[in-house]
Parts: structure tokens; sequence; C-alpha cells
């Protein structure tokens, strides 16, 4: 072979190879653009805009150097039931947990809440009975002690509503009543008589003092119980919300627990102010039924007192009158 021929070689061979090389690289870049043609486009346009720089030295490129940004920490997938609006009420207050509750744990509160009304109204209209009762009945009695006979006493407690007065009034009907026989037959007979009647009454207005304490004792006994009750029906729904919400989030089940445990809370309420007053009650109408018992003796006194000196007229006739007085008056 020539001198001549091989440089034509040499040029026909490293044309052969640039043919291949630029036929290889458009076939990756048709590829890419069939893949991501966005991409493609702007590797193209960042390529054309891209000016020639050349190589940094070792030096240089340990100097502009920089550590990667770091990443952001990974936030943690969100519960069920934790995003958006939660399943039971966050309200707190004891008006938020009764306007959040269930409607039978609602009536149980306004239930509790009224017999805690019921429980100081009947304190107040009570308190206020028993000391004008205990005031009068104390004053008639002081009266029913200085007086010498029914008649003394019964002109001044006509005037006047009460149970000295209804006692005078009662015994000295049953002495009218027993004036035919009252000169025949043994006083006995008319003591008994007045005596049962003083007995009735008696009993009569001790039970009308003790109403309302009856209210106090069952408020006191049951109050508690309904109040568990609507604990009870308040946690069963909590733990409904708690499987449809399908956390364990505290601030999720504490206000459900919350709202129930109201409910008892409420009861508590009721019942401890209501039992409290009911054994105040106990003893201060205790007291007053011995002040009654007191009124009943005095007045029954007085009737024996009035029948000695009845059967003393009638079996000592002939005596003056002035002696027949001076015995009255030792009697008395």
């Amino acid at each position: 072979m020539s001198h001549r021929t091989r440089p034509q070689l040499s040029v026909l061979f490293a044309a052969t190879l640039a043919i291949s090389l630029a036929g290889a690289v458009s076939a990756g870049f048709a590829q890419t653009i069939q893949q991501d043609p966005s991409a493609a486009v702007a590797g193209q346009a960042q390529g054309a805009a891209a000016p020639a720089v050349t190589a940094p030295t070792a030096g240089e490129s340990q100097a502009n150097f920089t550590a990667p940004p770091e990443l952001p920490a990974p936030v943690d997938a969100p519960t069920p039931g934790a995003s958006g609006n939660p399943v039971l009420p966050h309200d707190l207050s004891p008006l938020g947990m009764f306007l959040a509750a269930d409607i039978v744990v609602k009536s149980v509160m306004i239930g509790l809440a009224l017999a805690s009304v019921i429980t100081w109204a009947i304190f107040l209209v009570k308190t206020i009975e028993l000391i004008g009762a205990k005031s009068r009945l104390n004053r008639a009695v002081r009266m029913l002690s200085a007086a010498n006979g029914l008649a003394d006493v019964k002109a001044a407690l006509d005037r006047k509503a009460g149970v000295a007065a209804e006692m005078v009034a009662a015994a000295d009907d049953e002495m009218a009543r027993s004036e035919a026989v009252l000169d025949h037959a043994p006083a006995s007979g008319t003591k008994e008589r007045v005596s049962s009647l003083l007995g009735r009454i008696e009993v009569r207005a001790g039970k009308r003092m003790s109403g309302g304490t009856g209210i106090l004792a069952s408020i006191g006994s049951v109050g508690p119980f309904v109040g568990l009750f609507g604990t009870v029906w308040g946690i069963m729904n909590s733990f409904i919300g708690i499987s449809k919400a399908q956390t364990t989030n505290l601030a999720i089940v504490a206000p459900g627990i919350a709202e129930a445990l109201l409910a008892t809370a409420i009861g508590l309420v009721a019942a401890i102010p209501a039992v409290v007053i009911y054994n105040y009650f106990a003893r201060s109408v205790g007291g007053y039924k011995l002040i009654l018992a007191d009124a009943a003796a005095a007045v029954e006194r007085l009737v024996s007192r009035d029948l000695d000196h009845r059967h003393m007229r009638r079996t000592q006739p002939h005596r003056r009158d002035g002696h027949v007085d001076a015995s009255i008056a030792r009697i008395g």
C-alpha cells in the first residue's frame, strides 16, 4: 500500500467512527424524549445556555465543596380520627359537658339539679316554720303553766291560732259534753277522753311539722344511685365514641369520661345536703314534739284541777263560801 493510500484510510476510519458516535447519541436522545419529553427539552435548553467552564483544580474543588442540605424530618402519619373534628367534645367546663352529653345523661343531670333546688327550698321553708311554731308554742306553754284553770287561758288562746289553742278548745269542749255526768260518774273517764283527744292533736301536729322531710330522705338515699346510672350510661357512650374514633388518645378519651363523672358529682351535690338537712330537721322536729308533750301535759293538769274543784264543791255544799274558796285556792 502506498503512502498516499494510508492517509485516505485514516480519514475514512475517523469519519466512520464519528458517524457511529453521532448515531448512538441520536438514539439515546430519542429514547429520552419518549420517556420524559419535558426533561429532555429542559436538558437541551440547559446545555445550550450553560457556558463552557474550565475544569477546576483539586484545590478549588475542595474549597468550593458544600455539604448537601439536610432533609426535613419525616412527619408521622396522622392516626385515624386524630385529624379533623374530634368525635367527643373537648370543652371540659360543666356547661360544655352538659351540652355535649347524651339525652339520657342530660335527663339525669336535670333531675338531680331539680332535686337539689327542692332540698334547699324545703330547708328554707321548714326552718322558718319550725322557728315560728316553737316560739308560739313556748309562749303558750308558759301561759298554761301559770293558769289555774281552763277558763283562765281559754279567752287568751281563743284569739290565737296554734296547737295550744286547739288543745285548750278540745279539752273545754269535752268538759262541756261531759257536764251532765260529771256529778254522777268518776272523773277518770273524763280525764281519759281529754287525754285521748290531746294525744291525737299532738300526733297530727308532729306529723304536720315533719312534712317534707321524707322528700329529703328520698333524695339523700336515691340521688347517688341516679348519678351513678348517668355515669354508667355516659361511660358506655364514651367507649362507643372511642371505638368509632379508633384511637386511645387521652384528648379523645378524657372528655367522655369527665362528662360521665359529672353526673355522679351532681348526684352527690344533691344527696349530701339532703342527708345533712334531714338529720337537722329530725332533731328539730323531735324538740318540737317535746314542747307539744309539755303543752298537752299542761292542759291535762288544768282539766284535772277543774274536776277536783268541781268535786269539792259538790261534796261540801254546806261549807261557807270563804272556806270553800280557801280550799280551792290550796288545791290550785
